[in-house]
């Protein structure tokens, strides 16, 4: 929700000027994680509202990426490889900026719940996990073919309702982010592992929840 009513829309009116300018959507990806990495510089400097400000900077490119990408026919398989990637840098770099013993848990928590959120959707397509022999897919199944794989062999086969797709597509990178920013804007940015240690207890009690099934009483 936060997504499709706060960022996209601010997205969209950086879209506009970067399409007339053939931006190509890859520099787009790149520029938003030298952002990334620039609040997490910020953040290990303590200089917490330019961090938070930064990040949320972030966030509207990585929505302005894809937009761009649909807006001038330029969705190619290279752009998914290298947002993903970008993304997953920019979080390591984030945390470690904490300089706390929590950051490394906190990485970890962020990581599984982002991968969990996507892919619960993919399995509720019947979509497969795959990426190609490119350097860049190469890259994606090292650090993310684990995590597919996992979720293939514990999610695979059950029941995904479309109300679980809804909830964790709301645990998404962009609330994700605009969470940490408002911790880091309050002065308490570690609080934020203990929002994903909140995080993870849910997507485990709503992945536990199976459908009824009903029973058919015949009158004999």
């Amino acid at each position: 929700m936060l997504c499709e009513h706060v960022f996209r829309p601010l997205a969209h009116a950086v879209v506009v000027p970067l399409a007339w300018l053939r931006v190509p959507p890859p520099v787009v990806v790149l520029l938003a994680a030298a952002v990334g990495i620039s609040g997490a510089v910020e953040l290990a400097r303590g200089h917490v509202v330019a961090a938070a400000l930064l990040v949320q900077l972030k966030t509207v490119l990585d929505n302005a990426d894809g937009q761009l990408a649909r807006l001038t026919g330029r969705v190619t398989v290279v752009g998914r490889y290298l947002d993903s990637e970008c993304d997953l840098l920019v979080n390591a770099a984030l945390f470690a900026a904490l300089g706390t013993p929590l950051a490394a848990l906190g990485f970890v928590l962020l990581t599984l719940v982002l991968s969990t959120n996507f892919n619960v959707e993919r399995l509720a397509r019947g979509a497969e996990a795959a990426w190609d022999s490119s350097a860049l897919g190469r890259v994606y199944g090292l650090l993310y073919g684990w995590q597919d794989r996992l979720a293939d062999r514990l999610l695979g086969g059950r029941p995904i309702q479309s109300w679980q797709v809804s909830a964790l597509a709301n645990l998404g990178m962009t609330t994700q982010l605009a969470a940490f920013g408002l911790c880091m804007a309050l002065g308490h940015p570690a609080a934020f592992v203990w929002i994903l240690v909140c995080e993870a207890v849910g997507v485990v009690a709503l992945l536990s929840v199976q459908p009824k099934q009903e029973v058919s009483l015949e009158h004999r």
